[in-house]
Order: C-alpha cells, then structure tokens, then sequence
C-alpha cells in the first residue's frame, strides 16, 4: 500500500483516537472496569490468596470484556447519524480496510489499557508472576477477537432502537469460547498441564475472525445505509 492510499486510514485512526481523548471519562472506563472488578471481588468472596489466585485470569477477563462493551454501542453511530458512513462506499479506499480500522482503534481504547495494567491487576490477585506472561498473550491474542465479534454486533444493531440490549445478545455467545480458551490456558499452566492446545485454539479463533468478521461488518453496514 502507497502512502496516499494509506493517509485516509491513518486520519480515520488519528481521528477516533482524538475523539477518544476528547471525551476522556470514556477512555478511562477500561481501568476503571478494571480495578473495580480486582478490588470489590475480593470483597465479597474474602482475601485468600488462592482462591484469588484461581479466578485472577477469569476476573481479568472480565474486566477487558466489558471495557469493550462499553463502546460499541456508538461504534459506527455518530458516522451513521451524519452521513458520514455512506462515504465510506463512494471513496477510493475499500470498506473493508475502514472497517478495520474502526476496530483496531477500539482495541486500543479499550483493550489496550487493560492489558498494560494486567501486571498491576495480577499483583493484586497474587497471580504468580510465571504465569503473568501467558496471561498478557492470551489477551493479546483474544481481545482483537472481541473487538472483531463486537463490531458485526454494532453494525448489525446499527439501525435499531434497542441496540444496546441486542449486543449482549449477540455478542456473548460468540465470545464464550474465547473466554474459555483463554483462562483455560493459564488455568492449565497453573496446574502444570499443557497450554498449546488452547493457545493454538485462541490464534484459529483470531485467524477466523480476520478472515470473515470484516467482510460480514461491512455488509452489515451496507444494509444499514441503504
């Protein structure tokens, strides 16, 4: 890709980020999520150090999902209200890369922040510091999912009244095995099991995902407009 076919995307990128920092509370809801699940958690279900240990990944995980819940109801809203999706079809620039674009700049407010602090969060948790590094890669690796699955859910609710309700619908079902892989992985590395399979289970899911999540988002946003 040349540098004039790529300038549309990096604007599309540096403009969501601007709009991110604009409204700064909103980026600030993923460590908020975050660290009130790791401190109210242990509240409720007492200190041990290893039952916290046990649910440290599943707690995480937690936190990063409903961080990037947050923001999907106005994924693709504010451009759809003002017509500004319907220029994605008349540009020189294929829907599918803005598409992209669009989720990527929401894994990095949403997802991103958590997944930097995830040391902090798994000190809390007494998570074992071996552990930690499959942790962050499990993150790394399932997060874009989530931003992927919820992004066809925005599009796909785009048009409706009851938007916000529809996504969890539709959004969670399709998530629970990313959940599951995910701290199946650092649950096994913690009991001394193998963690490949559910590692190698967490990349086909991502690989997946890229394949034929933005193709399905962009008809769905097609539908939308027309």
């Amino acid at each position: 890709m040349n540098r004039s076919k790529a300038q549309p995307l990096i604007a599309l990128l540096l403009s969501d980020l601007k709009r991110a920092r604009r409204h700064g509370g909103q980026s600030l809801l993923p460590l908020v999520f975050l660290f009130s699940v790791v401190a109210m958690i242990p509240l409720g279900i007492g200190p041990g150090p290893n039952l916290l240990q046990a649910i440290a990944p599943g707690m995480i995980w937690v936190a990063a999902l409903l961080s990037g819940l947050l923001a999907l109801d106005g994924l693709f809203k504010s451009d759809f209200d003002d017509g500004t999706l319907e220029q994605w079809w008349v540009g020189d620039q294929p829907v599918i890369r803005l598409v992209l674009v669009r989720l990527g700049s929401h894994w990095l407010i949403t997802a991103l922040p958590v997944i930097v602090l995830t040391p902090v969060a798994a000190q809390m948790l007494y998570l074992p510091n071996a552990a930690l590094g499959l942790l962050m890669l499990t993150l790394l690796i399932g997060t874009p999912i989530l931003s992927l699955v919820g992004g066809l859910a925005s599009a796909l609710t785009l048009g409706t009244r009851q938007g916000g309700a529809l996504l969890g619908l539709l959004i969670f079902p399709l998530i629970v095995p990313v959940l599951i892989f995910s701290t199946g992985a650092v649950s096994a590395f913690l009991d001394g099991l193998p963690v490949r399979p559910y590692l190698l289970l967490l990349v086909a899911l991502l690989v997946l995902a890229l394949s034929l999540v933005p193709l399905a988002t962009a008809a769905a946003l097609r539908l939308n407009i027309e």
